[in-house]
């Protein structure tokens, strides 16, 4: 077991695994191309089984070595349902799960330390990001119902509902031709519409996104924070085991001088007793 441990935990191991993951995604992405499924389709399908089964020997070794632990670590459990999607049998209703096989590039995720990190800054933001999300939908819903009374009787294809206005007022947020496509137009009717878009462009786009991204940024350093905090913990750690261990050889050294000296001193003692004796028997 203490080999198969060494063996899943090896940076070779790793390495090995992460040419997988990108030779998946290669072959994958050239399955979407009839003129290279005609030529080498087959080749690539029982390349794409070689490549899973490794997989589940992989995840297989860890469930074996890290037992319970491997289940309350969040990124095991993501790259064991990862490899178990592709387990599934990718027929009649669940067709649609030969789609999800891209999944597995995402196993890249949990490989790489610096997108964990990224990964790891973007769930730590979701708290602060559904106080953002709420506030968005209460802007959104109260611009949707101002829209649609202001500008739904002439605009019925934007602004007829409350749902078409939302969908405009969210094509106008990402500034997707939000000026000549919408704006423009409605202001031809309605000449001081202008008053209502561009107030809620600076109040979404520029502001409610931008604090979006406040939040992802800071999330981002506290993970990175964390990170260093741990990495000079560890460091401390095996500084402080070096000092007792270099402390512990030290009391060693000291222990053996001692007993050499004893050693010496009793040797000392025994020639005195031996030179004392040799003229007496003389």
């Amino acid at each position: 077991m203490e080999r198969l441990r060494q063996l899943v935990t090896s940076p070779r191991t790793e390495r090995f695994i992460l040419a997988l993951i990108i030779l998946n995604a290669i072959t994958l992405g050239l399955e979407t191309s009839p003129w290279v499924m005609a030529r080498i389709g087959p080749a690539l399908l029982v390349l794409d089984k070689i490549v899973l089964a490794v997989f589940v020997v992989e995840v297989a070794a860890r469930i074996a070595v890290h037992r319970a632990a491997f289940f309350r670590d969040p990124w095991s459990l993501f790259d064991f349902a990862v490899v178990a999607i592709a387990l599934v049998p990718a027929a009649g209703p669940f067709s649609v799960l030969r789609a999800l096989r891209i999944l597995r590039v995402l196993r890249m995720i949990t490989l790489v330390p610096s997108l964990r990190r990224v990964v790891g800054a973007l769930i730590s933001a979701l708290p602060g990001m559904g106080s953002i999300v709420l506030l968005m939908g209460l802007i959104f819903y109260v611009a949707s119902v101002m829209a649609t009374k202001l500008f739904g009787g002439d605009f019925p294809q934007w602004f007829g509902s409350i749902p078409s206005s939302a969908y405009s007022l969210f094509q106008i947020m990402t500034l997707e031709s939000w000026s000549m496509g919408i704006v423009r137009p409605v202001m031809e009717v309605h000449p001081y519409a202008w008053m209502f878009f561009v107030p809620f462009i600076l109040c979404t786009t520029f502001t409610m996104l931008n604090l979006f991204i406040g939040i992802v940024v800071n999330a981002m350093q506290s993970e990175h924070e964390e990170e260093a905090k741990a990495e000079r913990h560890k460091l401390e750690e095996d500084l402080r085991q070096a000092s007792e261990e270099r402390q512990q050889v030290h009391a060693e050294e000291v222990a053996d001088m001692a007993a050499l000296r004893g050693e010496i001193a009793e040797l000392k003692h025994a020639i005195g007793d031996l030179a004392a004796r040799l003229p007496a028997r003389g």
